[in-house]
């Protein structure tokens, strides 16, 4: 074990987080490319753009479940999460490396429609991703006692990964995405290889078998169906519109989309409102992590909104700029958007969360970044003011991206944070999947293409209010964490 380790040192602290920062940066560069190569080089239009991007919720569904509940009970190269995070970073650089070459993918083999391969090169990239972010998350719990030393590792996370975010965005305002993407190639691959090794894995966790024993049996279906009730809504329409989608049909009625609000806001409703038998059963209970999944979905609803249609709103409001010009726009935007949450996780949300607790600051940043969301409708018709105001909404995405990690963390059994870990991820790849299917067509029959932005701040808004029903009472204080991580 590295000196640094013992001393969980800043400098291993960012050394943890590098791996992460890897699937990071991959994020990055599908964010800022993908949107934009299928939009400008293929031709695809907004709602295929959606198709396309549905397929990595598809892929985080399966990757982060099973790769969760495999490295949980494994122990392969002197680890549970060793293999995954490199073998994750191999295959995400591979991935990466294909998206400026999709067309010639498909004409060499033998004229397959772009659109399959686009979608096929995105579930790879997304696949790969998610196999590399549970295992890259969890190692941060598997090294870390729980209280302020999780929070830390967790902030530290986003602190290094946000940096690295903002350089990607950076690369791709200076340079184009081409650039950023061949980067990405080589990024990947060094800080998940390099950290992947020098780690050192506990042989055994608290309350947990001895590595390479039998792995405790996860939840069965009907168990795992009973936690996944704030999610059902999604779930079911999710299942709906995949199968409409491979049938080939179409709906032009809001009445699915009706029924899907009716559904989701009455099992939220029964969530938030069930109580547990107090913070000594909260674990085994479950009920503060089933509200913790209510609430987190919703933020992923206005998070996805921006990332997949952000380029066709653009594209809206100021038709007088080229694709060029218009993808540099978004670059920048989302640079400033990086750069916030670069700097806000170590420097202000963990002194913060460990005054006022981490779920009251989570909640605050959510607000702020409806305000945000409301503001790019209201004001954002220029692109400095679109800027500037994804300043705002930086707020809400340095919180989003490492706090409710922390929180999660200490709501559920540290001996199978893999399995609650990609339990956790489906709060984020239905909504995914559920803004892909669903507000993508309603998108391209709307006029308006900017009312994404109100839909978002709703969403924001109504997850905000969702997290004030959490325990606010989390083990985020030094008095909880005797083994505060030294300086």
């Amino acid at each position: 074990m590295l000196e640094m380790q013992r001393r969980m040192s800043r400098g291993f602290l960012v050394l943890l987080a590098l791996p992460a920062t890897a699937m990071g940066f991959a994020l990055c560069v599908q964010i800022s490319a993908l949107s934009w190569i299928l939009a400008t080089r293929y031709g695809l239009h907004i709602d295929e753009i959606g198709l396309v991007w549905a397929a990595g919720p598809l892929a985080g569904i399966i990757g982060q479940l099973l790769i969760g509940v495999v490295s949980d009970g494994v122990w392969i190269w002197g680890g549970r999460r060793r293999a995954f995070i490199v073998g994750g970073g191999v295959i995400t650089a591979l991935m990466i490396l294909a998206l400026p070459w999709m067309g010639a993918i498909a004409h060499a083999l033998g004229g397959v429609p772009l659109l399959g391969v686009a979608i096929a090169v995105a579930l790879g990239l997304d696949l790969a991703i998610n196999i590399g972010f549970n295992p890259t998350r969890s190692i941060i719990t598997d090294v870390t006692r729980e209280g302020a030393q999780r929070t830390r590792g967790y902030t530290w996370m986003q602190t290094v990964s946000g940096t690295f975010g903002v350089l990607a965005y950076a690369i791709g305002a200076v340079f184009d995405n081409y650039v950023l993407i061949y980067c990405a190639v080589g990024l990947v691959l060094v800080f998940s290889v390099i950290p992947g090794v020098l780690v050192a894995e506990p042989r055994e966790l608290p309350g947990a078998a001895p590595a390479g024993a039998a792995p405790a049996h996860g939840p069965g279906p009907g168990r795992l169906l009973v936690i996944l009730l704030p999610l059902w809504g999604y779930l079911a329409y999710d299942v709906a519109g995949m199968a409409l989608k491979v049938a080939g049909l179409g709906l032009t009625t809001l009445e699915p989309e009706i029924a899907f609000g009716v559904a989701t806001a009455v099992v939220v409703a029964i969530t938030l409102a069930a109580r547990d038998r107090g913070p000594q059963h909260a674990k085994e209970d479950l009920v503060e992590f089933r509200k913790v999944l209510a609430a987190h979905a919703f933020t992923w609803v206005g998070v996805q909104a921006m990332f997949v249609y952000m380029f066709s709103v653009v594209q809206y409001r100021f038709p007088q700029l080229d694709t060029g010009a218009a993808g540099g726009l978004l670059a920048r935007a989302f640079l400033v958007l990086s750069a916030v949450a670069a700097i806000l996780p170590s420097t202000v949300l963990e002194p913060l969360a460990l005054r006022l607790g981490q779920v009251r600051v989570h909640a605050g940043c959510l607000f702020i970044m409806a305000l945000g969301y409301a503001g790019l409708y209201f004001l954002g018709t220029t692109p400095l003011a679109i800027t500037l105001l994804m300043a705002v909404l930086g707020v809400g995405w340095a919180s989003i991206v490492s706090l409710p990690f922390a929180i999660m963390s200490q709501r559920v059994e540290s001996s199978r944070i893999g399995l609650f870990m990609g339990v956790f991820n489906l709060s984020i790849v239905l909504p995914q999947l559920f803004v892909s299917l669903g507000l993508g067509p309603i998108l391209d029959r709307t006029q308006d293409k900017a009312l994404m932005f109100l839909l978002c701040a709703a969403a924001l808004l109504v997850s905000a209010i969702a997290w004030l029903f959490v325990r606010h009472g989390d083990p985020a204080t030094p008095s909880a964490a005797p083994g505060a991580a030294a300086h």
